[in-house]
């Protein structure tokens, strides 16, 4: 695991895109809290923030690969811990990641209730997390600066199709 700072728990997920001709749509979940979200999840014993990012998200939106990119940034937040009624700080990291194929399957059995593809124009007004709407601002940015392949190809790391 990549540190973070001092935190109580430590996340990783994925700002999805895909281009539908020339329209940019974004991938949002349904979360257990009936909330419209970004795909993350916790970061496994000997992960890395970028790999557990790819297996949240597929894992959660039944994608069968994506192509990761560039880091969007930290989002951290703060909640009350039900079991021990401590408030725990919270931090995750959001990779931009590409899907081109393969159909949408919510992972139920982690509470996730629908997976769906936004349009741009559309995607801030159906997320119900304002914590998370930097990032997607600066995914926003990146797709608008340039055509997919050159998005992804500016990364020039590792980074190609990736999944599980």
């Amino acid at each position: 695991m990549d540190t973070f700072g001092s935190y109580d728990e430590y996340s990783a997920g994925g700002v999805v895109v895909r281009w539908v001709g020339d329209a940019v749509h974004f991938l949002l979940i349904l979360d257990p809290y009936g909330k419209w979200g970004l795909p993350k999840g916790h970061i496994e014993s000997g992960e890395t923030n970028r790999d557990a990012a790819v297996r949240e998200v597929i894992e959660e939106t039944g994608l069968p690969s994506v192509t990761l990119g560039q880091t969007l940034g930290l989002v951290d937040w703060s909640y009350l811990c039900s079991q021990t009624l401590k408030t725990n700080r919270k931090c995750c990291e959001y990779f931009l990641m590409r899907a081109v194929k393969g159909g949408l399957t919510p992972q139920v059995s982690e509470g996730i209730q629908d997976c769906r593809w936004v349009s741009m124009s559309e995607v801030f007004q159906v997320l119900d997390y304002d914590n998370v709407k930097t990032v997607i601002e600066r995914a926003v940015e990146i797709v608008k600066s340039g055509n997919p392949n050159e998005i992804f190809e500016k990364q020039g790391r590792e980074d190609a199709e990736r999944g599980l």
